[in-house]
């Protein structure tokens, strides 16, 4: 089962890893942020190890975006931010498991303070090539 692990957050400045442009984070002691960080690199391992990590990226500003929509017949663009939120899209990962559990599972461990994580299955199963 293919599942996408949004990652919402806001950034003052935008940067990679969010986490360390957010308030939230940075008043954190340095060890625990160590033990974050180091949590969430073990959880990428196990899951490259295991073959759960599809893919994943990170995401440019929100006002390096462009915008395009049908209007008025015919296509048009604009520039983003793509919507007017304090939170915007950072990043996302893809996985393959084995079970909605074992996704919930992974994602959980990938909240962090500061952000919000959307857990969203794909349109079609593992293995379907459409």
């Amino acid at each position: 089962m293919k599942y996408v692990i949004l990652i919402h957050s806001n950034p003052q400045p935008w940067g990679h890893p969010t986490g360390d442009f957010l308030a939230e984070v940075q008043a954190l002691p340095a060890e625990q942020q160590e033990r974050i960080n180091a949590d969430f690199e073990r959880l990428l391992t196990e899951m490259r190890d295991n073959g759960e990590l599809v893919g994943g990226e990170a995401l440019g500003a929100p006002e390096s975006s462009r915008l395009y929509r049908w209007d008025d017949g015919k296509p048009l663009s604009t520039d983003g931010p793509y919507s007017e939120s304090k939170e915007h899209l950072a990043g996302f990962f893809l996985i393959d498991v084995e079970s909605r559990e074992r996704a919930e599972e992974i994602a959980t461990q990938f909240a962090g303070p500061g952000e919000t994580v959307e857990l969203r299955p794909t349109m079609w199963p593992a293995g379907d090539d459409q």
